[in-house]
């Protein structure tokens, strides 16, 4: 087991890492930007390293500065957490150059992942059902044909990165070469690679992913499914584990799919699978994700796996003390509290935080970093804490949620806290009868979504 271990990370999910790193006894470097010199991070780990100003390019994305404060600080580990570097193969490189070991899958593989179109080539050699789908195109005349291959409704999406970046819907070629430069834009602002690729639209669809680790040894673990349909500007709001949709054949052949793939690519360490999965129960690859998610604790509570300390382990060498698929009971729910205004499109809200409560009770977690009197600074992500709530059963689970979320308070900034209420407490949610339109379909309807 390593001894000391540097967080290339800040907000809640640093917390989370440092916590993790000091209950397996290893020592943790928290690294921080000017902007965030008081945050919690910084206080709770054994060493703290400012690694330049606030602007993410300057400091949490400087490769040389995060790899330069993991030798100032006499670290054997890295650990991304998610976003930032994360996905990096170049940063990967970099730590393995200077003898880091980098919690997560290897340079090669993360490149091979992160180009879809060969992940999607190899996912194929895996048995593994895609999207119909192009290669990467770069030209306004490439994807009019690929189009034309496929048939509208189809989806622009960014050949090099994920997270909603580069990514549109289009119904009809009167839309195509406005979205298309928009999405190639916006592809080549967040990834520096404007390629894109179309796949046909599936809808309605279901987003569903299926967490995984591997072992150094072959050894695989699935963890189950986290249903993620509830999303705004294709990113998630709402996820919860089982999926309401799923049935337990369905769930063995998704997994049984991810267990091949681990195989033939070659995976290791933790990463999430993501498929849609079509009104006929048909489920298709879309990416993977070859870091922890956002959405982790999910899949946590269901199973009682501590996902980061087993990510730490298993780069530390140790194998998986389980293969195959993890137990699950219980259901849970992980909702996203963001410094943003759902009447506004969801922009983000940045100032200072007035209050913030956390709920307690049975059954109830809060991953968080925030603090009352704190800045909510423009320069990052907005997210201000996760609220997860597990109870025996799905209908359980969703009143505990109403429960905690009744005692959550939050102030100064406008939060997503009273649309996530709304949600949880509509007829859909509570039936399990959402896709990936939701927020689309409610729109006008749920007071939180409407414009003062």
């Amino acid at each position: 087991m390593f001894s000391r271990v540097l967080v290339a990370n800040r907000g809640e999910i640093a917390v989370r890492i440092i916590r993790a790193l000091h209950e397996l006894g290893v020592e943790a470097v928290a690294v921080y930007s000017t902007a965030d010199a008081d945050s919690l991070h910084v206080r709770l780990a054994d060493e703290a390293i400012c690694i330049g100003p606030p602007p993410a390019n300057e400091s949490y994305l400087s490769i040389s500065n995060v790899i330069g404060a993991a030798e100032t600080t006499g670290c054997q580990a890295v650990h991304p957490g998610y976003g930032f570097l994360s996905e990096n193969p170049t940063f990967v490189e970099a730590c393995e150059e200077t003898g880091f070991v980098f919690i997560g899958p290897s340079a090669d593989l993360m490149r091979r992942m992160g180009d879809k179109s060969e992940a999607k080539r190899e996912l194929m050699a895996a048995d593994v059902p895609l999207v119909p789908g192009t290669e990467a195109l770069t030209s306004l005349a490439e994807v009019e044909k690929g189009v034309k291959e496929l048939g509208y409704p189809i989806m622009l999406k960014a050949a090099a990165g994920g997270g909603g970046k580069g990514m549109r819907f289009v119904t009809e070629a009167s839309q195509l070469k406005g979205a298309f430069r928009t999405a190639m834009a916006e592809a080549e602002a967040a990834f520096g690679d404007g390629s894109l690729y179309v796949e046909r639209a599936i809808a309605p669809a279901s987003h569903i992913e299926v967490q995984v680790l591997c072992d150094l040894y072959g050894g695989v673990l699935t963890l189950g499914e986290r249903e993620c349909s509830i999303q705004r500007r294709h990113q998630k709001l709402i996820e919860e584990s089982p999926s309401p949709t799923m049935t337990p054949v369905l769930r063995e052949e998704m997994e049984q799919a991810v267990e091949r793939a681990c195989g033939v690519i070659g995976y290791t360490n933790a990463g999430t699978f993501e498929f849609l999965l079509s009104s006929d129960n048909g489920f298709y690859f879309m990416e993977l994700n070859a870091r922890l998610q956002v959405e982790h604790p999910v899949t946590e509570l269901v199973t009682g796996i501590d996902i980061v300390r087993e990510q730490i382990r298993i780069a530390a060498g140790e194998p998986l003390a389980l293969t195959g698929r993890a137990p699950r009971f219980g259901h849970a729910i992980e909702m996203r509290l963001n410094a943003e205004d759902p009447s506004r499109a969801f922009v983000p809200t940045p100032g200072r935080l007035e209050r913030f409560r956390a709920p307690l009770g049975p059954g109830v977690r809060v991953d968080t970093f925030a603090e009352e009197g704190m800045e909510i600074h423009p320069f990052y992500d907005s997210l201000l804490a996760k609220l997860i709530v597990h109870d025996s059963d799905r209908p359980a689970a969703i009143e505990r949620a109403l429960r905690a979320l009744s005692e959550l308070q939050i102030e100064g900034v406008t939060s997503t806290i009273g649309v996530i209420r709304e949600i949880i407490d509509s007829e859909e949610f509570r039936l399990g009868d959402y896709s990936t339109s939701f927020i689309a379909e409610v729109a006008g309807r749920l007071p939180a979504l409407l414009k003062e």
